[in-house]
């Protein structure tokens, strides 16, 4: 029953009715109560903003976390004999 809503009225003070039909109506002002979209502009912005803003943090612990179990042996003795 919560998923709909009267336009017209605070939210505070809704309730809702029924009629004989089956409609829901507001028992303030006796209009037709209205369906809350579930998904609405506002969340998909915001949740994009969200992933633009973490995802480029789990990219570097993930790189860091794996460079750090995978770290390149590197033998510097053999490079300096090397390059005389």
């Amino acid at each position: 029953m919560n998923n709909y809503y009267c336009p017209f009225c605070n939210p505070k003070y809704q309730f809702q009715k029924s009629t004989p039909s089956g409609e829901l109506i507001c028992g303030s002002c006796g209009e037709i109560l209205l369906k809350k979209p579930i998904i609405n502009i506002t969340k998909i912005v915001s949740l994009l903003a969200v992933i633009t803003l973490i995802l480029p943090i789990i990219f570097t612990l993930i790189f860091l976390i794996k460079n750090q179990i995978y770290s390149p042996n590197k033998n510097y003795r053999q490079n300096i004999t090397q390059t005389k």
